[in-house]
């Protein structure tokens, strides 16, 4: 029957977690993570989009302007 001091510690921790404004290095998780800068761009930028004369279905359609 010992559960009760375990729940509540479980209780408190996720108490912390959802009221608590916690800071996220973002440049440290990409690090850990292993993504290259290369992937998303300079400084998480989007890769640049796709000329909008080309349809990425073309090939699947076998048609083409």
């Amino acid at each position: 029957m010992g559960r009760g001091r375990a729940k509540a510690k479980q209780q408190k921790v996720a108490r912390e977690l959802k009221y608590n404004a916690h800071f996220t290095d973002l440049d440290a998780l990409q690090r850990e993570l292993g993504v290259a800068d290369s992937v998303n761009g300079v400084n998480g930028a989007h890769a640049p989009a796709q000329d909008s004369d080309e349809d990425e279905y073309d090939d699947w359609t076998g048609t083409e302007r």
